[in-house]
């Protein structure tokens, strides 16, 4: 267990609207998770499941309400933020002296990967590696925008198990996924019933 990662991790969503361009995508959007919770971000595509993960990190500003958090947040995305010119070990290593985390605590079967340059690897390596890359963080705030797309169903349970695990260490997970999810007393926020 990575030092603190119980210590109170909480993530809160007040009346958030987000607009894109002359539109509003969604508004009241109120929400608060506390360790353990788990949140579907549900709705079509264009809805703006991705700019309210956006949001709830930092690089997205809301155009209206406010997000609170307690403890480190940990991104994945349609980018796994692995320089894509390093074999794949020296990218993850690099996050790691960042991050000052511990050795990461889920397994996406990269052994027979770790010399091989990022621009390499498949769509669903280069997925595994970003979600290693955000086990190995220390965060305790999940944030993950479409996280199996692009993974079979192995992987795909795989990557449902480390939320599952990371929620058992008080960790917090918000999912952005088209793709149905198996996990346990998960809460569901659609955003179709939060048009303008």
């Amino acid at each position: 267990m990575q030092p603190g990662l119980n210590n109170g991790a909480r993530l809160a969503a007040y009346d958030i609207a987000c607009r894109r361009g002359d539109r509003i995508l969604f508004k009241g959007v109120s929400f608060e998770l506390a360790p353990g919770d788990a949140l579907h971000l549900a709705g079509p595509n264009g809805i703006g499941k991705s700019s309210l993960i956006r949001i709830l990190c930092g690089l997205l500003r809301p155009y209206h309400g406010h997000v609170e958090s307690t403890g480190q947040i940990a991104l994945s995305d349609e980018r796994p933020a692995l320089d894509m010119h390093l074999p794949l070990q020296d990218a993850l290593d690099f996050w790691q002296r960042i991050d000052g985390a511990g050795e990461g605590r889920a397994d996406f079967g990269l052994e027979n990967l770790l010399d091989v340059p990022v621009r390499y690897l498949s769509t669903g390596q280069r997925k595994r590696a970003g979600l290693a890359r955000m086990a190995a963080s220390g965060g305790r705030i999940w944030l993950l925008d479409e996280p199996l797309n692009g993974l079979d169903t192995h992987w795909g349970a795989a990557a449902q198990a480390a939320v599952e695990a990371h929620r058992a260490m008080g960790g917090i997970a918000v999912i952005a996924s088209h793709q149905p999810l198996g996990l346990s007393r998960l809460r569901t926020l659609s955003l179709l019933d939060h048009l303008p």
